[in-house]
C-alpha cells in the first residue's frame, strides 16, 4: 500500500481491534505454521485463523488470505506472517500479520471502502467504528477515576 499520513493511524486501529486474535495464534506453535505454510496447507492455516477469530469477531470478519511466510534461521527466533482479509462492514482491509516469539505486528496492505469518503478522516473513523461492530466484546470508554 502507498503509505500515506492516515495509513499509520488506520493500522494502530485494526492491530488495537485484532490484538485478541494475533494473541490467540501465537499459542500455536511456530513449527506447525511452518509446517502448514510449507506444505500449502491454507484450508487448515484458514480453519486456524477463523477458530481464533470466532471468539472476538462475527463470523466471516476475521479471515485467512491468500497466503503467508516464515523466516527460520539457525540464529534467530522464528517468525511467521500471514495474510489476512478483515470484512466488517462496508469496508474490506488486506493485511499482513507478523507473529513473533514476543510480539505481533500488523502491515496493511489495502483497505477498499465501499462507499468511501471525501474526507480521510471520516473513512479513518468510519474504519474504527466498522471494526468495533463486528466484535463480540466491545469497547467501551473508561471512566475516570474521581
Amino acid at each position: 500500500m502507498k503509505k500515506c499520513e492516515y495509513s499509520e493511524q488506520r493500522e494502530k486501529i485494526v492491530a488495537e481491534a485484532i490484538r485478541p486474535v494475533a494473541t490467540e495464534l501465537r499459542l500455536i506453535d511456530a513449527a506447525d505454521f511452518i509446517a502448514l505454510l510449507r506444505f500449502e496447507s491454507h484450508g487448515s492455516l484458514a480453519d486456524l485463523v477463523s477458530s481464533a477469530a470466532e471468539l472476538y469477531f462475527l463470523p466471516g470478519t476475521v479471515n485467512f488470505g491468500i497466503g503467508g511466510n516464515y523466516s527460520l534461521d539457525w540464529d534467530t527466533e522464528p517468525e511467521i506472517t500471514l495474510d489476512l482479509e478483515l470484512k466488517p462492514d462496508g469496508v474490506t482491509i488486506y493485511a499482513q500479520l507478523a507473529l513473533g516469539k514476543d510480539s505481533a505486528g500488523l502491515e496493511i496492505n489495502h483497505i477498499a471502502f465501499q462507499s468511501p469518503s471525501n474526507n480521510p478522516d471520516e473513512n479513518t473513523a468510519f474504519l474504527a467504528r466498522s471494526l468495533n461492530a463486528a466484535k463480540f466484546v466491545k469497547s467501551y470508554p473508561t471512566a475516570l477515576a474521581s
